[in-house]
């Protein structure tokens, strides 16, 4: 193959249905106030994320990294009837930046967001299975999280790993993760190829 990783993602950005103008904003306000705006998830695979909530029609979904909200949004856009999402995130002030947009979207009765350790929240939570996870937070913690979600999942539930092509890089948080759940017998996992990478776990 003659073309780059970044050729792929340019190209296939442009081949996907555009997000929605408040969502473009969203992507235009977090590149200019945040120091690491490359944290949010972006038109392609944001896109991704609403189409297989939408196929998928989860009632409970719990999201662990909200950041300015890109992928919050776009989950609660493909809920169905009744769906509600869980967000939780450590920072206040970029919750608050996805609240804004979550509202201005007419989403936000759709999302609880908490704010604060998303691993004392995850213990404290209670009520029925969650049918999706979406993990996109501190890579060290990824393997905790995971740890402490399989057990919260539904049995045809469905987890998303974000940014797992990290390992690629050396983030030693991803590797770990990787080798992590490449090697529990209690899943089946594909990585995807999108952006940085999404792993898709399932209990067998």
């Amino acid at each position: 193959m003659s073309y780059d990783f970044e050729e792929v993602q340019t190209y296939a950005e442009s081949h996907t249905t555009p997000p929605a103008d408040p969502l473009r904003r969203l992507g235009e306000e977090t590149e200019a106030t945040q120091d690491a705006p490359q944290m949010s998830l972006g038109p392609n695979e944001g896109a991704f994320l609403r189409f297989l909530v939408t196929l998928m029609k989860p009632q409970r979904v719990l999201e662990i990294g909200v950041f300015t909200g890109w992928s919050s949004i776009e989950i609660a856009r493909g809920l169905p009837a009744g769906g509600k999402l869980i967000a939780l995130d450590v920072n206040e002030e970029t919750t608050a930046i996805a609240r804004r947009y979550a509202e201005e979207m007419g989403v936000a009765d759709r999302i609880d967001y908490i704010v604060g350790d998303a691993g004392q929240t995850i213990a404290a939570l209670e009520g029925p299975p969650f049918d999706l996870v979406f993990i996109d937070a501190w890579k060290p913690d990824y393997v905790d999280y995971y740890e402490a979600v399989l057990p919260k999942l539904a049995p045809d539930g469905l987890i998303l790993a974000d940014n797992t092509l990290g390992a690629l890089d050396g983030n030693e948080g991803i590797v770990r993760f990787n080798e992590h759940v490449s090697a529990d017998e209690r899943v089946e996992s594909v990585l995807v190829p999108i952006r940085d990478g999404l792993t898709m776990i399932r209990r067998v």
